[in-house]
């Protein structure tokens, strides 16, 4: 089992999908302790890789189609939780 912490501003850290079946608990800021699946935590990393995405002009496969002079990483590695998020 992976254990996570939620940050003060209500974010874990996660850069990538994990393991379907995979257990993560979470505590949260307030002290609570959750559990949640991996398939679970990758539907919310994806919830908020397509907000970044639609909130920065960049389609599907987080690219920007205008010209640009600076390379940016299109990704997220911030993701919100909260524990009633679990389901």
């Amino acid at each position: 089992m992976l254990n996570l912490r939620q940050d003060t501003d209500g974010f874990i850290h996660m850069s990538r999908h994990f393991p379907r079946g995979m257990t993560i608990a979470i505590t949260f800021t307030d002290g609570s302790r959750g559990e949640f699946s991996g398939s679970r935590l990758n539907e919310l990393y994806d919830g908020a890789l397509a907000a970044y995405r639609r909130g920065n002009n960049l389609d599907a496969k987080g690219f920007d189609r205008a010209p640009q002079k600076i390379h940016r990483r299109n990704a997220v590695g911030l993701v919100p939780v909260s524990p009633d998020m679990g389901g």
